[in-house]
């Protein structure tokens, strides 16, 4: 009897499958590609348009208004110079214009005095013509007084630093109290508008690349989420620096979704199929041939599925047949599951992985290498 009651313990120990049992954590992963070229890169998100403010005249920073990560409006003042000699010289320029009114007055008042002295005959014409240009000269240094006055006023406008458009302070390049030239830019501004991606591109790749390329954008902060874009530009000159090329990528993605700075990662669509690979450890036996377990994502259950095991890499290995993209391949321990067994799929940082969410997303998306930052 006792014997009965141990062989009876053990079989409810087993494998057998209870509906009540809590569904055992798998550790699951969608197949990549297996090209070697490095086809994802890693970039962050950036302003189309992006100002950097500065001065137009030179002087000492009085006052700091804003500071990085603050919203500004079209026309607000966002820093302040000290004026007080933009101001002065403004006072000069006033005061020449004035002198130069008084005696443009004058020799008016002297060309028509020798007009009727002239008509009279009482003076020659010589002196007519001198009175003439007497008060042709004077109407020109009343013009060039004039113009004086208005460089100086926009001058001591200058000492006020405006955004010429609404957006946000992405870099604060000056501080208060520091002398600053003509021309040094104070503030970087990133304007509203439209949001693209600034990634780096290796001279080994940079043959791939071209301006209306498509790729698909993921930020770092949303795994599995991704959206279509186009490559907009590619500079025609590599970096001395890190001898790689700067690109800009335009993202199809709803209003608000890409915030700036956010770290983003850049797939190129090479517009074709690309042999598809999962974990050495993936792969299980079949009778005469391979499987690998997928996690059936409308029960969350096991389903062992066949497929023809191609070549070997390092870690990976490449697999056809009923395998796809979209699929969740149970990536470790495979050789302690069976087929039918209800699972609870996580990715490798312990997350839970939610398959209905990634069966809704429209057609497959391969996932790829991505480089060290």
């Amino acid at each position: 009897m006792s014997l009965l009651l141990l062989a009876a313990a053990l079989t409810a120990c087993g494998g057998g499958t209870d509906g009540n049992s809590a569904p055992r954590p798998v550790l699951v992963a969608q197949p990549q590609p297996m090209s070697a070229s490095v086809n994802a890169f890693a970039g962050d998100v950036r302003a189309r348009e992006e100002s950097p403010l500065a001065f137009r005249v030179g002087g000492n920073l009085l006052e700091r208004r804003v500071d990085v990560g603050d919203r500004v409006e079209a026309g607000q003042v966002l820093a302040v110079l000290d004026g007080d000699d933009y101001a002065a010289q403004a006072r000069a320029a006033q005061a020449q214009l004035s002198a130069a009114q008084a005696e443009l007055k004058r020799a008016r008042d002297e060309r028509a005095r020798f007009t009727r002295l002239g008509a009279e005959q009482v003076v020659s014409r010589s002196a007519v013509d001198a009175q003439d240009a007497a008060a042709i000269a004077a109407q020109g240094q009343v013009d060039a007084a004039r113009a004086n006055l208005q460089v100086a006023n926009n001058q001591s406008a200058y000492t006020r630093l405006r955004a010429p458009a609404a957006g946000v302070i992405a870099a604060r390049q000056a501080e208060a109290g520091q002398v600053v030239a003509a021309g040094q830019s104070v503030f970087v501004l990133a304007a509203d508008g439209e949001r693209e991606i600034a990634f780096a591109v290796p001279e080994s790749a940079i043959a791939t690349v071209a301006p209306g390329r498509p790729v698909l954008v993921e930020l770092w902060s949303r795994p599995g989420k991704r959206w279509p874009g186009r490559v907009r530009e590619v500079s025609p000159a590599a970096d001395p620096a890190s001898r790689t090329f700067a690109v800009r990528v335009t993202v199809d993605a709803p209003a608000g979704s890409l915030e700036l700075g956010q770290s983003a990662r850049v797939y190129l669509d090479g517009g074709r199929e690309a042999e598809l690979g999962v974990p050495l450890a993936a792969l299980q036996k079949n009778g005469e041939g391979a499987a690998v377990f997928v996690v059936d994502p409308k029960d969350s259950t096991l389903r062992l599925r066949p497929v023809q095991a191609g070549a070997y890499g390092q870690d990976r290995v490449a697999v056809s047949g009923d395998i796809g993209a979209s699929d969740w391949v149970v990536t470790a321990g495979g050789h302690l599951l069976r087929e039918g067994l209800k699972v609870a799929p996580v990715d490798r940082d312990n997350r839970p992985v939610k398959l209905a969410a990634a069966a809704d997303q429209a057609g497959p998306q391969p996932v790829v290498q991505v480089p060290e930052r």
